[in-house]
């Protein structure tokens, strides 16, 4: 148990990275700690199994994961996770928390194929998960902490916009907006921006300009007192500038932590 909440980046890259091959680092995946000892993933990518391993934990320490979208470095850990909870000896189903919007296709285009196979049973999302579909301009509650999805806008597959979700939520009495991945749309996340005390940004830092990531040179065009509260994650190996130059709270590095205590009912 903790003295309050706390979030532990168990990588910071983007889905180019390699584990410890390439600029050890894993890929954009959050671990956060309530004080009654729950843990709730930000996402579960690929490599999940290895950073967690990290941190010295596995599968059957996570109680409970959000989605925000369908990508592999955000999903790709998700059959591994089921698998390893429903055969585990505690038999205890994660909750996951996902968007209306993904949670159909996050079974029937992305989980279906492997998880579908049980032996003696037909088997389907709620095998393996308590499943919590979260309705539009809605959000989920967690130990006691209001998440609030925030739709960005990410991939725009042909005319339409694929779903992608950030969370804005206080963990003791910091507000956080977590943008997941995200364009350079300032316009749409301003006020967020605003109300938010701590920023998790998505950035690509690669030479390949991919259209669908917040990129560094766009972002430092920002008010000074937005940048000053903004971490920046989600990039790719190789050499960076200096951020907190720039005006910028700094690069978020693998297994970075940020601590959130309890707030005091008799503070001023």
């Amino acid at each position: 148990m903790t003295a309050g909440f706390q979030l532990t980046f168990l990588g910071s890259g983007s889905a180019f990275y390699i584990g410890d091959r390439l600029g050890e680092n894993w890929q954009s995946n959050l671990l956060i700690e309530a004080p009654s000892g729950r843990r709730l993933l930000l996402d579960c990518g690929s490599d999940i199994r290895f950073s967690l391993m990290e941190r010295g934990l596995q599968a059957t320490d996570i109680d409970d994961v959000f989605i925000s979208h369908l990508h592999a470095d955000h999903i790709g850990g998700l059959e591994w996770l089921a698998f390893q909870t429903k055969f585990s000896t505690q038999g205890r189903k994660p909750n996951l928390y996902a968007s209306k919007a993904i949670m159909g296709d996050l079974w029937t285009h992305s989980l279906r194929g492997g998880l579908g196979c049980l032996e003696g049973e037909d088997a389907s999302m709620r095998s393996y998960f308590d499943i919590h579909p979260i309705a539009r301009n809605k959000g989920f509650e967690w130990e006691g902490v209001q998440f609030r999805l925030v739709q960005v806008v990410h991939v725009m597959a042909g005319s339409e916009l694929s779903p992608s979700f950030g969370l804005l939520f206080t963990l003791g009495s910091t507000r956080v907006f977590f943008t997941s991945d995200t364009q350079y749309t300032p316009s749409q996340i301003h006020r967020f921006y605003q109300e938010a005390d701590l920023i998790l940004h998505d950035c690509e830092t690669g030479a390949c300009q991919s259209g669908v990531h917040a990129r560094y040179e766009q972002l430092i065009a920002l008010p000074d007192e937005i940048r000053k509260k903004m971490w920046l994650y989600h990039y790719q190996p190789g050499q960076k500038r200096d951020a907190c130059a720039d005006g910028f709270a700094g690069w978020v590095e693998k297994g970075q932590q940020f601590a959130f205590p309890l707030q005091s009912c008799h503070a001023a």
